[in-house]
């Protein structure tokens, strides 16, 4: 199994060489935004994690309140409902790159435009992924580089290590973290999430474009509050997009991200 495991890591990075040369070319709470159990880190380790701050509707000030990956000196791929809302305008959302800590240093870069997947909310929480343009572009340097994503398509096995990144609640309803954090969890079988979520009051629908993982009946380790948008890793390629869960860390209920494998072609034809 371990042996298998190696193998399919393997060729989803020869795979997604291919990918990642084509985007270069095409470019010349309890569903809210939902890292628990978790350990400090830095930007060096994820240069292509960026946070997005939000300009509070009553605070007027900006805070970091989702995440998003760079795919492109121009663009980033964070999820729907960080750009959505009664409330959104795209002039109260900004990224900050380049920092491992929250709402200081790095390079501050507002948006132009945000592209909601046409098919985002059609099911509760189903499609939440959106690309995001930037008013100016990305200088790559050691701490702001290009992600990589899997190719159209590819279904990542279960159980499965992948690593969550950002700087979200270390616990459900808890204080954010003021230094970028990752954790590694296990992917989980679609059909026992599925199963799961369904006793939920009112049930929750898991569809094949979610990816489910945690600590299955163990708990403890999540993402959480603000890290939407944000990266799940498998190596170094993003194989999703933090959406949400109930709660955080739950023993019963794994967190939920937005699977990118269905989405591949359409966040390379839009990010140009």
């Amino acid at each position: 199994m371990v042996y298998q495991q190696l193998f399919e890591v393997k060729m989803v990075q020869w795979l997604v060489i291919a990918l990642a040369l084509f985007a270069g070319t095409a470019s010349a709470a309890s569903t809210a935004s939902r890292i628990v159990g978790g350990q400090p880190t830095s930007i060096e380790q994820y240069p292509s994690i960026v946070q997005v701050e939000f300009l509070g509707v009553f605070t007027n000030t900006w805070s970091q309140s989702c995440a998003a990956n760079i795919i492109n000196n121009f663009y980033v791929l964070s999820a729907a409902h960080c750009f959505a809302g009664i409330f959104y305008d795209r002039s109260r959302r900004r990224i900050r790159g380049g920092s491992s800590f929250r709402n200081i240093g790095g390079e501050v870069i507002g948006i132009v435009r945000e592209f909601n997947h046409p098919d985002y909310n059609i099911i509760p929480g189903d499609a939440d992924i959106n690309v995001v343009r930037l008013s100016a572009p990305i200088i790559y340097n050691p701490v702001m580089q290009r992600a990589m994503i899997v190719p159209q398509d590819y279904e990542i096995p279960d159980n499965m290590p992948v690593v969550h990144a950002g700087w979200g609640a270390i616990e459900w309803q808890g204080p954010l973290s003021f230094q970028l954090q990752d954790v590694t969890i296990y992917t989980v079988n679609r059909q026992i999430c599925a199963e799961r979520y369904l006793t939920l009051d009112p049930p929750r629908q898991i569809t094949e474009n979610m990816i489910c993982a945690g600590i299955l009946d163990v708990g403890g380790k999540d993402a959480c509050q603000a890290d939407s948008g944000g990266p799940m890793y498998l190596g170094d390629i993003i194989v999703g997009v933090v959406a949400w869960g109930h709660r955080c860390a739950n023993d019963t209920f794994p967190g939920v991200s937005t699977a990118v494998g269905p989405y591949s072609d359409w966040i390379v034809a839009t990010a140009v």
